[in-house]
């Protein structure tokens, strides 16, 4: 295939998706209005806001805080700077603490492991201060390394002074960045995301329930975590999957622990009833190949790389045409993960989602006898076209 065919032909995928938004006007009905004061709902793979009210705004977290805790944990453990069976000596501060307990004991050992369930399940103010001791030595420490997982996540709302959520002016976070950081711990280590599912756990010869009540209502629902103050109201972050697709929503301030699940539960019923998503290129995946001039080879593998994955109302991908196209004559060398072309995801000849097509290898320059007889080949094409 010459560089001509190459760069006109247009070639059509059977793509799926387009921004909600594109089409909220023609054929969506209302999304939920929630009794909250502020509220978001996320697909998970492509990333995509499917409903938002003040999703941005800067609201205290309560025990949401404690998310981030266990990310930085299993960040750690991912690392290989802690393990799940480190013992960890608990401290008289963290022993202390009040609000939300594990109920550990201070002067003995606990895994991290078990900890990790406090975190999570019990929500324990005493279990998160002492894996942040564990990891940073202080838990003001620790706080510095949330802000700079939160800085590298885009959690641009958000500010962590501890790492239980306990009240403090300068400690707050908003429904998008929650919603930012569950997907990170939905993706990043499933491992120990399966905690998140877990309905309760018993320590020190007390059971205690997992307090995100979808966990018991609905059986899609495998997270994530509540939070409660006076300051902040009733707050809980959940993901639920059905038919292969996953979403999350962040509800905070309602007024109850009944209301932030009925709340919730709309956000979910909404969202899997309008909406679909689906990955139909996997990053890596040989989409085309194309001609290459004066290289050790003449034909480059193109594909993404990053998974295209998007959300859309049902019924609509028929709508949809993408076209790949390159970028004009592509001479080595060329090194795998260059831009190349791009992939154009189109409504009516209006582009809704563009994204780079790259190499897959790397094309090293070829020799001398190659590059000139190439160089006479460019010169004739030139000419003709």
């Amino acid at each position: 295939m010459n560089i001509t065919s190459l760069v006109q032909r247009f070639i059509v995928l059977t793509l799926l998706a387009v921004a909600p938004t594109v089409w909220a006007a023609q054929i969506l009905p209302s999304a939920p209005q929630l009794a909250a004061k502020s509220y978001l709902l996320m697909d998970a793979a492509s990333g995509e806001v499917l409903v938002e009210h003040n999703g941005d705004e800067r609201l205290p977290p309560a025990s949401l805080t404690k998310l981030m805790t266990a990310y930085i944990a299993t960040l750690e453990i991912q690392k290989g700077q802690i393990s799940d069976n480190d013992m960890v000596t608990v401290s008289e501060k963290a022993w202390r603490t009040g609000g939300s307990r594990m109920f550990i004991q201070v002067n003995t050992q606990v895994s991290v492991d078990d900890l990790l369930h406090g975190i999570i399940i019990q929500s324990g103010n005493d279990a998160s201060v002492a894996m942040a001791e564990h990891i940073a030595g202080s838990e003001e420490a620790f706080a510095d390394l949330m802000n700079s997982a939160a800085q590298r996540l885009g959690m641009t709302n958000t500010h962590f002074m501890n790492a239980t959520g306990l009240p403090d002016p300068d400690h707050y976070s908003s429904a998008s960045d929650m919603a930012k950081l569950a997907r990170a711990i939905i993706y990043e280590d499933p491992a120990h995301y399966a905690i998140y599912a877990q309905k309760e756990f018993f320590w020190n010869n007390i059971k205690q329930p997992n307090r995100n009540l979808l966990l018991w209502r609905d059986k899609t629902v495998d997270g994530l975590k509540t939070g409660h103050t006076e300051e902040a109201g009733y707050c809980l972050v959940a993901s639920a999957v059905r038919d292969n697709m996953r979403l999350i929503s962040v509800v905070f301030g309602t007024d109850s622990e009944q209301a932030r699940a009925a709340e919730t539960q709309k956000l979910l019923t909404y969202g899997f009833r309008f909406f679909e998503t689906r990955t139909f290129y996997q990053k890596g995946t040989e989409l085309a190949q194309a001609q290459v001039w004066k290289g050790q080879q003449d034909k480059l593998k193109a594909g993404l790389a990053q998974d295209l994955t998007m959300t859309l109302p049902r019924g609509q991908v028929e709508k949809l045409q993408a076209v790949m196209s390159f970028n004009g004559t592509l001479t080595a060398p060329i090194q795998q993960g260059d831009v190349i072309g791009k992939v154009e995801v189109k409504l009516d000849d209006k582009v809704v989602r563009s994204t780079d097509l790259v190499a897959l290898e790397t094309i090293e320059e070829g020799g001398l006898f190659r590059r000139f007889w190439d160089s006479i080949r460019l010169f004739f094409y030139s000419l003709f076209n």
